[in-house]
């Protein structure tokens, strides 16, 4: 995410290396250079213009007053601060009162609403604590009403439905009365897209919308399709006037033109990003977190919050308990496996540590590492996953067979959960690391 313009933006940047402090000549070719990133990450060449005036603005208007500040961390500082305000500023919320609270997701066919409402909806209940329901109003998409049924069973949320009903508004008025009778406090409609803007799909999320009167509307835009992206959400505001914007699929190889672009074409905050097809890949939209994302500085603070989100103190103590005694087995590395996952797509976890997107550039970097562990552990007895020293040559023949790896992916396996398992009691006996200059094992993972 957003690879290519940070390489861009840090060239930009480097260009004043070396300066003892900003001029007109070395900000015009650091200004050019960021209009340039921001054109090829398709931001609209208006937009870009005026955000690096105002860059530019601000560089010369400090250049006197903070010489003590290398010009390279000033012009850093001056476009993250620019680029908070280009996406919004604040952090938007959402409004979910009523009863019950009815939120309206609009959005093209393929953009990801279907999804995107699971996700919402297993927000509001796991983190607001609220009761949702879930309204399925998509009745052209063959698939759509059995899609959104599955997503709502995986995550514990009831789907309200009329089969055979192709009256998307008959079914959204139903679903309030079916909320207030059950208690629901907050229901999700789901509506219809297409594959393009079209008047007929535009009448029809008009009338639900004028029918339910939401008191809060979502549009859902596929983050990858760029500019494209800002101008279908200007033409559906235009006829809507939603309430904000969620940005999907911005794990893929997007550019960063629609995040950086739709606040101020549209005037309507980002409100939530999706990654990925996990019902915990989704956030809150933080514009200042962001922008130290686009510049490479990371995001800890949504790396930390999601960690303690997954947080358990009563598992945390009994794993420091086996810990020091030299007791941590296979069953407990894969409780800290599950606890990771749990904490969303592994990439993207990456890339909210400082530094790391650097570091693993270029790695194809994935689940399927986690798959290939848990196939190997479940190939194991209960017995073996409880006392890893019993793991002789005849065992890891039979385990290699069970889970499809050769015995010398087993052992390296092995081998590195040993490494792991003695750091970690060396630490936990306050002795440091083991070994001379022994980092990291491969595979070692330890919730602190």
């Amino acid at each position: 995410m957003f690879e290519s313009l940070n390489e861009k933006l840090e060239g930009a940047f480097k260009s004043l290396k070396g300066d003892g402090n900003l001029t007109e000549i070395n900000v015009a070719q650091s200004i050019k250079e960021i209009r340039r990133a921001l054109v090829a990450a398709d931001v609209n060449y208006k937009i870009a213009k005026e955000f690096t005036d105002k860059i530019k603005e601000e560089a010369l208007g400090t250049q006197n007053v903070l010489s003590a500040v290398k010009p390279g961390e000033l012009m850093i500082k001056i476009v993250m601060d620019e680029l908070v305000q280009l996406m919004g500023g604040q952090t938007a919320g959402i409004n979910i009162k009523g009863d019950p609270g009815i939120i309206l997701i609009a959005g093209l066919q393929g953009s990801g609403k279907t999804t995107f409402s699971a996700k919402l909806a297993n927000y509001l209940k796991t983190k607001k604590k609220k009761k949702p329901l879930l309204v399925a109003c998509d009745v052209y998409r063959p698939a759509a009403i059995n899609q959104i049924k599955v997503l709502g069973e995986q995550i514990g949320v009831p789907v309200y439905s009329e089969e055979g009903n192709q009256n998307p508004l008959g079914i959204a008025a139903n679903a309030i009365t079916h909320a207030k009778n059950h208690g629901f406090d907050v229901m999700i409609v789901d509506t219809a897209g297409r594959l393009a803007v079209d008047d007929e799909m535009m009448d029809e999320i008009e009338n639900i919308k004028n029918g339910i009167e939401p008191n809060e509307t979502l549009f859902v835009v596929d983050s990858m399709t760029g500019q494209d992206a800002v101008n279908t959400a200007k033409a559906f505001n235009e006829r809507i006037n939603y309430n904000g914007v969620v940005l999907t699929k911005l794990d893929g190889d997007t550019r960063g033109g629609a995040a950086l672009s739709i606040k101020y074409t549209v005037g309507k905050p980002i409100k939530f990003v999706s990654t990925g097809e996990k019902m915990e890949t989704m956030d809150v939209f933080h514009p200042d977190r962001m922008a130290q994302r686009i510049l490479g500085m990371g995001d800890i603070v949504s790396f930390v919050e999601k960690a303690q989100e997954q947080f358990d103190e009563k598992e945390a103590k009994r794993l420091e308990k086996k810990i020091r005694k030299n007791k941590f087995d296979f069953n407990d590395f894969l409780s800290q496996l599950n606890q990771i996952r749990k904490m969303g797509d592994i990439k993207s976890l990456i890339n909210m540590i400082p530094g790391m997107s650097k570091m693993t550039k270029g790695l194809d970097i994935d689940d399927s590492a986690f798959g290939k562990v848990e196939a190997i552990i479940f190939s194991m007895t209960e017995e073996e996953r409880n006392h890893p020293e019993l793991l002789n040559m005849s065992r890891k023949r039979r385990i290699s067979l069970g889970c499809g790896h050769n015995i010398h992916e087993i052992n390296m396996f092995i081998k590195q959960f040993d490494q792991m398992r003695k750091m970690m009691h060396q630490i936990s006996k306050g002795k440091g690391m083991p070994g001379m200059g022994g980092g990291l094992p491969k595979g070692g993972f330890r919730k602190r």
